[in-house]
């Protein structure tokens, strides 16, 4: 049986569903066939998973300081009379 070498970026897409349909069989049969690939995927599918569980937001001094900089830096589109 021919294997491929799958990198972490096509793990990545095949967990998102972002990977080609022939591609993603070849990933799919990998997976049941090969303990290591089966590994990386599921530390890959955990990180996701703290990443997904992650709030982040910019706090309101960001956010003020941007619309700040943006008042600033913007000229009028049209000029009233």
């Amino acid at each position: 049986m021919l294997m491929h070498a799958f990198t972490s970026e096509d793990l990545l897409q095949y967990l998102y569903g972002e990977t080609p349909t022939e591609k993603a069989a070849l990933i799919k049969t990998a997976l049941e066939n090969d303990w290591t690939l089966q590994e990386e995927m599921k530390i890959l599918s955990g990180e996701i998973d703290m990443l997904e569980a992650i709030s982040l937001s910019p706090s309101k001094k960001s956010i003020d300081n941007i619309l700040n900089y943006a008042k600033k830096n913007v000229e009028p589109i049209i000029e009233l009379v």
